[in-house]
């Protein structure tokens, strides 16, 4: 349902109730450990558990798999306690190209977990069963959730919604990025803030950048360029109301990069005014805007 018109344009291939291609990586370089073994256990099994599951009703092919790294940066270990960091990345095909374009880039500096060697990992959307699984589930769901707005317009939410009732049922451990007082860049600020009105824009840009700018670059390059340029024009509207909005910094995060090639070659397009919106919602990318040859 949630990628109907996409769909339509597949070729098709034999489908799988598997919906996420997920390469999780664990890295222990700063952790002095002699055996690896307990970190090797943990990265099959997290691996296993995200990719083998069927997180929710839709079959898709391999194509229409929602793409993501996940790469947990440990800096402790002690014993079954795990501390570090987990980077996530989530990326989305673009129509009629080889090229993938990246949704979301986001660090979590808080994650710590308990984990015993080749225990069981269970998701019940039901109950809390360990950090471990709410912290896995819940950014699985936002991977979900964001590469289905870039289908369809506010197409996430089911998802969003799942990662909400996680962050929810997560916060009776008291462990640190659960809750509203753990800072203003957590997973509980992150979901609440995906699904506030109050933020609306981040949603309708994913949708206009990607169906209406991506997925048409290949039969009409500059209409897909002045399309993208005109859903990046939206975040004035979220600047003027929150001027340091989370969703901003990780939504450039993400694609500051892809902007910066976008523009810079290919048919030339009306940039100014967009190159003047970067540079005040996006200010910290100032010396990537200067790359910009328009």
């Amino acid at each position: 349902m949630k990628k109907a018109l996409f769909l339509l344009l597949l070729i098709t291939t034999p489908l799988t109730a598997q919906v996420i291609d997920c390469r999780f990586v664990v890295n222990a370089d700063l952790v002095n450990q002699t055996n690896q073994q307990v970190f090797e256990t943990l990265e099959k099994s997290l691996n296993e558990f995200i990719n083998a599951k069927a997180w929710t009703d839709e079959t898709v092919d391999n194509k229409e798999k929602v793409r993501c790294s996940m790469v947990l940066n440990l800096t402790g270990f002690n014993g079954l306690r795990f501390e570090g960091t987990l980077q996530v990345q989530v990326e989305r095909p673009v129509y009629q190209t080889n090229y993938n374009s990246p949704l979301f880039n986001f660090l979590d500096k808080d994650i710590v977990f308990s984990y015993q060697e080749y225990q069981p990992l269970f998701y019940n959307p039901a109950s809390y069963e360990s950090n471990l699984i709410s912290l896995i589930s819940f950014y699985v769901f936002v991977a979900l959730g964001i590469e289905a707005d870039s289908f369809a317009l506010r197409g996430g939410t089911p998802y969003f919604k799942q990662a909400q009732q996680i962050v929810t049922l997560a916060q009776q451990n008291g462990i640190t990025g659960w809750n509203q007082r753990d800072g203003n860049r957590n997973r509980f600020w992150l979901i609440d803030t995906m699904l506030s009105n109050t933020f609306r824009e981040y949603r309708t840009v994913q949708y206009h950048y990607h169906r209406d700018g991506m997925d048409q670059m290949s039969e009409n390059p500059k209409a897909a360029k002045e399309a993208i340029a005109q859903s990046l024009g939206r975040f004035n509207t979220l600047y003027s109301r929150r001027p340091n909005a989370l969703l901003i910094q990780t939504f450039f995060d993400a694609k500051a990069d892809e902007i910066v090639d976008l523009f810079s070659d290919g048919p030339k397009v009306e940039f100014g005014s967009t190159l003047n919106t970067l540079n005040k919602v996006a200010p910290f990318f100032g010396p990537k805007w200067k790359r910009i040859k328009y």
